[in-house]
């Protein structure tokens, strides 16, 4: 996969998302490569031309550094890590810029509060700074199935090293949730996904999936792998809203059950 080392010229962006002030995106683009990414008009701002979405990264290396200019201006709120792109794909273990970043936001003292989406083990590596941030931090997780996984995300942790993050950054003192999404029709069990993470996590969230972004890139998914499952998918492209609708009242049933707050739960 091409990796390209470019310049930022800012760190922290005005973020449109309800949990999230600001956003911070180290990456441009992400080696998970998932099948249903909502992010690929992202490419229309890079200058990869034809090259598809999900087989090149762009990496800010300068983003600390500009992260700290900015932060000489007093800043409140929350910041959203990887709104985008996952700022734990694989290239972090080399260019550690998300926890440059972290130690950023500690040493300067700005008063913004951290957060992280992903569906990477390697954040169990920054659980230290996490904590002493007060972040919250969230993995995301389709399926407990490790074929469903490969499938539609060739590059991320596999199920259960997901779970096993949220485990030990509950136990490190971080608060944690789980994000499931999105639910790919006939493939994600919602009730085994929360009771795998029953006591590791304080809250759930939960999304449909996008048909208008990402989601009819599915069906080939579906076609190549999981057939038995293709005539579920299709009958929510036919009717998403109120298929939607069902899952969302599982999704608070299962919470209930679970004992696990429902944080949220997205529709398109």
């Amino acid at each position: 996969m091409p990796v390209h080392e470019v310049m930022c010229k800012s760190a922290l962006t005005k973020s449109n998302l309800p949990a999230a002030d600001y956003a911070l995106n180290p990456y441009v683009g992400c080696s998970h490569s998932c099948r249903y990414c909502y992010a690929s008009f992202m490419r229309r701002f890079t200058k990869h031309g034809g090259e598809k979405w999900g087989s090149f990264v762009d990496v800010r290396v300068n983003m600390p550094t500009i992260l700290a200019r900015e932060l000489r201006t007093p800043r409140k709120g929350t910041v959203l890590f990887g709104s985008v792109t996952d700022c734990y794909q694989p290239l972090e273990q080399k260019y550690q810029l998300t926890r440059k970043c972290l130690e950023v936001l500690g040493q300067r003292k700005s008063g913004l509060l951290p957060g992280v989406l992903t569906k990477s083990e390697l954040i169990t590596r920054d659980a230290d700074l996490l904590s002493s941030l007060g972040a919250e931090a969230g993995l995301t997780i389709t399926s407990l199935e490790e074929s469903v996984s490969r499938a539609f995300e060739p590059g991320a942790s596999l199920p259960k090293q997901r779970i096993e993050a949220l485990r030990q950054l509950h136990e490190a003192g971080v608060a944690t949730y789980v994000f499931i999404g999105p639910i790919l029709p006939g493939l994600t069990n919602m009730r085994e996904i929360l009771k795998a993470v029953k006591g590791s996590v304080g809250a759930a969230m939960a999304e449909a999936l996008n048909l208008r972004s990402g989601g009819l890139n599915c069906e080939e998914v579906y076609q190549e792998h999981f057939p038995e499952q293709l005539k579920e998918f299709r009958a929510y492209c036919a009717d998403p809203r109120n298929y939607a609708t069902r899952l969302r009242e599982e999704f608070e049933e299962a919470c209930q059950e679970n004992d696990i707050t429902m944080a949220g739960f997205f529709l398109h």
